[in-house]
């Protein structure tokens, strides 16, 4: 008896779906750095104002340099899972990208 054939994995709709997660993803933390800038040079400007903006800048830079790395190998035809170097980088600039911006609000 022979088993039933499993069909084929479409390879471009997960790998699509998963990409503009993460070109959503981006965007959403270039908007939390835009807005923590706009924050810290809105009012009054502060020491901890500013380092607060800038290191949001230098963590969104990290998140970006990750999503780029991600969305370019999801392009393989069957894309290795993320990392667990990877999606802990990830998770720890948005934990901070979120820190800097309380930081600068408060």
């Amino acid at each position: 008896m022979t088993q039933p054939a499993t069909p084929a994995r479409d390879p471009g709709l997960q790998p699509e779906r998963t990409r503009l997660a993460w070109r959503r993803t981006t965007l959403t933390c270039t908007v939390v750095a835009v807005l923590a800038a706009k924050a810290a040079i809105s009012d009054e400007i502060t020491p901890a104002g500013v380092a607060g903006a800038a290191l949001s800048a230098l963590v969104w830079v990290g998140f970006l340099a990750v999503a780029h790395r991600r969305i370019h190998a999801l392009d393989a035809a069957r894309p290795r899972p993320l990392s667990h170097r990877g999606a802990l980088l990830a998770t720890v600039c948005t934990i901070a990208l979120a820190a800097f911006a309380v930081a600068v609000v408060l």
